[in-house]
Parts: C-alpha cells; sequence; structure tokens
C-alpha cells in the first residue's frame, strides 16, 4: 500500500509498546522532512504511560500529547456497551475494540487542531484494529491522509522479532524481548494476551500470564460479597459508595481480580476472516454484566428483554467491526437507552474462585409479583383462562400432526 511522500504532519496513536515504538523512527526515515505528532490516550493501562514523553521524544517524535480520557472512556463507550449487553461470539467482552473509537477520534480532533494532514496507526494488515481506527478517521476526518505503514510495501518489519531487533538498532526502549513475547493490550476494561505459545489452541493459559487477576486456583478459598447499584441502566455505585463511572470500574476490576473473575480463552474470529486466539482478562466488565443481567430480569418486559437480546448480537459485531460511529450503533444506542430506563436497583454479587453469581436484586421497578408468581392459585389469575390460550396457540402444531399423520 504505497503511500504519498508529500505528507508534512501525521499524528500518530502511539501506545508506546512495540509496534509503534518502531514505526515512529520509521516514519522519520520513510517521510523526510515530515514532523510526527505522538499521541497517547490514558485509558487505565496502569503505568504503561510512565516516562512516554521522553520515550516519544528520544524515538524521534516532534511532539507527544497525552490525555487522559479515562472516564469519558467508561461512561460513553463502555457503559453504553454494557447496557446493550454486546458480547463478542459469547465470550469476548470487546475490551480492545471499544477503545479504538476513542483514540481514533482524537487523533483525528489533535490533527485538526495541530494542523496536520495525516493520521497512522500501528494495527498490522491481519488483525481488526486496522479497521477499527482506519473507519473512524474516514467517519470523523474525511480529508485525513491514512498512513499504515504495515500495508506499505517499504516497511519490512512484518514480525515482532524483526521489530525487536529494529527497536534496538534505533535505540528504542522496549519491555519485549525475544524470549518474551506476547502481545498484549491494556485499559480500564481489559487485557489482551495474544502471540507466542497462545497461538497453539492446544496449548493451556500458563498461570503467569494472567496480569489483571490472579489464577483461578490461586484465589481466595472463601467468597466475597459485592453490591452494585444502577440507575436506568447505569452503574453508580459500589457497595453502597458513588463512584464516577471510571472508578466503578477500576474499583470493580481490583475486586473482581483477586478473586480471578472475568479470565477467558476463545478461538475467535476475526473481521478479516481468519481465527486467532487470545486469551482475556475483564474482572469489572464480568461482574457489571452479570449483575446488569440479573436486574434487567427483575425489570424489563419479556418481550423488549428478548428483542433486546437480539440488538445486543447485533451491536456486538458493530464495536467488533469498528462501527462505533456508524448511525446504525447511534439508533440501536437510543433503542437500548429506552429499553433500560426502568432498569434501576441493587445487585449483590458472589465472587468465588473466578465465579460471579447473583446472589440477591431488588429494585423499586420491579415487575416481579410474588403472589403471581406462587404456585397457590389466586383471585389474580385463573387457569382456565389459559384453555383457550394454549388450544389457539398450538393450532398450526396440532392441524400439522394431523396432516401428516396421514
Amino acid at each position: 500500500m504505497p503511500q504519498e511522500n508529500n505528507v508534512k504532519k501525521i499524528v500518530l496513536a502511539y501506545s508506546g509498546g512495540l509496534d509503534t515504538s518502531v514505526i515512529l523512527p520509521w516514519l522519520k526515515d520513510n517521510y523526510p522532512g515530515c514532523k510526527v505528532i505522538a499521541f497517547a490516550a490514558e485509558l487505565g493501562q496502569g503505568d504503561e504511560l510512565e516516562g512516554i514523553k521522553k520515550k516519544a521524544i528520544a524515538s524521534g517524535a516532534d511532539k507527544c500529547i497525552v490525555k487522559d480520557l479515562r472516564e469519558e472512556f467508561a461512561r460513553d463507550y463502555c457503559f453504553p456497551m454494557l447496557r446493550a449487553g454486546a458480547v463478542y461470539e459469547h465470550t469476548y467482552m470487546l475490551g480492545t475494540s471499544i477503545a479504538r473509537p476513542l483514540i481514533a477520534k482524537y487523533q483525528v480532533e489533535t490533527a485538526l487542531k495541530e494542523g496536520a494532514d495525516a493520521v497512522s496507526h500501528g494495527a498490522t494488515g491481519k488483525g481488526n484494529d486496522q479497521v477499527r481506527f482506519e473507519l473512524t478517521y474516514m467517519a470523523l476526518g474525511p480529508g485525513l491522509k491514512i498512513i499504515a505503514p504495515w500495508k506499505d510495501d517499504r516497511f519490512e518489519l512484518r514480525s515482532r522479532e524483526a521489530a525487536i531487533l529494529y527497536a534496538r538498532e534505533k535505540g528504542v526502549p522496549i519491555a519485549q524481548s525475544v524470549k518474551k513475547i506476547y502481545s498484549r493490550d491494556r485499559n480500564l476494561w481489559h487485557i489482551s494476551h495474544e502471540g507466542a505459545d497462545l497461538e497453539d489452541p492446544a496449548n493451556e493459559p500458563m498461570d503467569n500470564l494472567w496480569v489483571m487477576s490472579v489464577p483461578v486456583s490461586k484465589a481466595p478459598s472463601r467468597p466475597e460479597f459485592v453490591t452494585v447499584d444502577f440507575i436506568s441502566g447505569d452503574p453508580v455505585a459500589v457497595n453502597g459508595r458513588k463512584l464516577a463511572p471510571h472508578r466503578v470500574i477500576e474499583t470493580l476490576n481490583s475486586i473482581g481480580g483477586r478473586h480471578g473473575v472475568g479470565q477467558t480463552d476463545l478461538v475467535e474470529n476475526r473481521l478479516v476472516g481468519m481465527k486467532s486466539r487470545g486469551a482475556y482478562e475483564t474482572p469489572g466488565g464480568t461482574i457489571l454484566l452479570t449483575a446488569i443481567r440479573a436486574l434487567e430480569s427483575l425489570c424489563m418486559e419479556r418481550d423488549t428483554l428478548h428483542y433486546k437480546q437480539q440488538v445486543a448480537l447485533k451491536y456486538a459485531e458493530l464495536v467488533y467491526y469498528g462501527q462505533w460511529f456508524h448511525p446504525l450503533r447511534e439508533a440501536l444506542d437510543a433503542f437500548v437507552r429506552h429499553a433500560t430506563q426502568n432498569v434501576t436497583g441493587r445487585v449483590k454479587l458472589r465472587l468465588f474462585k473466578g465465579r460471579v453469581t447473583v446472589a440477591a436484586v431488588t429494585s423499586p421497578n420491579s415487575l416481579y409479583q410474588k403472589d403471581l408468581a406462587s404456585f397457590t392459585m389466586g383471585a389474580e389469575y385463573d387457569g382456565k383462562d389459559a384453555i383457550g390460550f394454549i388450544k389457539l396457540l398450538g393450532l398450526p402444531m396440532k392441524m400439522h400432526a394431523m396432516v401428516n399423520r396421514r
């Protein structure tokens, strides 16, 4: 994918990880005279951004901008996805997928503010992230050039081993080595692990793989209970303490992590057509998803709940495919927001050896009526009413059976 060489200024999505660490000097080498601005988003990576400005400048950046987006990430990205119940292929809670549109959004804003004419990313030509970044660029900055080095014929660093050697040649400090070569992506919502021994699905994830959580075998032998309060589908408090959106997730990550909650190992279908294997940790998100599903079961009318479950599948695809700024996602959000307006209450959860189970759920908007649900027949429910209802409901099945029996 050859690139135009008349680019004057580029804004690079910069994490300080292996890929973007080598791409920064590569851009300077292959676009002579071009200025490169490294943009780093604080999304809850822990200490990964420590010293990132110094590292970016030392690697060739003309400027490094770091923006704390944790609250916006939680409030405007993670929580809408949570309300929708979006989970890709039953298991993946979309931690990397949901972060990319936010990073790309601020890349575009930075490019427009700094007078840049191009944006760039370090995603490979085999993965999903290239799509997520570039679709956001197209939606929010259609006039900007897109530079994707992995799809440039001049880019020769097509393996992580080659990238490590290049980084050493350029004097770029990196944490990876040829022996320890997991590809990790971390933010407030999760951490992903790919590569190395995980590339073979026959290999069980090792205990030393996990970062945000303890191995289940080493989790406490006694359960811990936690409560989460919701207002209209948004989590607002943990153990009775009101918290900002990102603090809710941080707190539950800590609690869930010490019990080995939220660890998954799956082979997923990438958007580009291949299958890939990864291990994920989403402790806080797993607690929140279990909690909101329990509260929905109490507060949402049957047909709306069932339809929302169908919407969740499409919503997850849109997020996974990088179509966050697609009008369909925005339309689905309007439905989800309305459908969850009565999802208010408190959920008590039990955490034990990697599992989250619901211990209790209460809501002022509960549709559960004890008298109606009881096995005891009362005046509010006449069993005889079911006779005609069942006859009509079963009529097509009865006629089908009668015809086929002949």
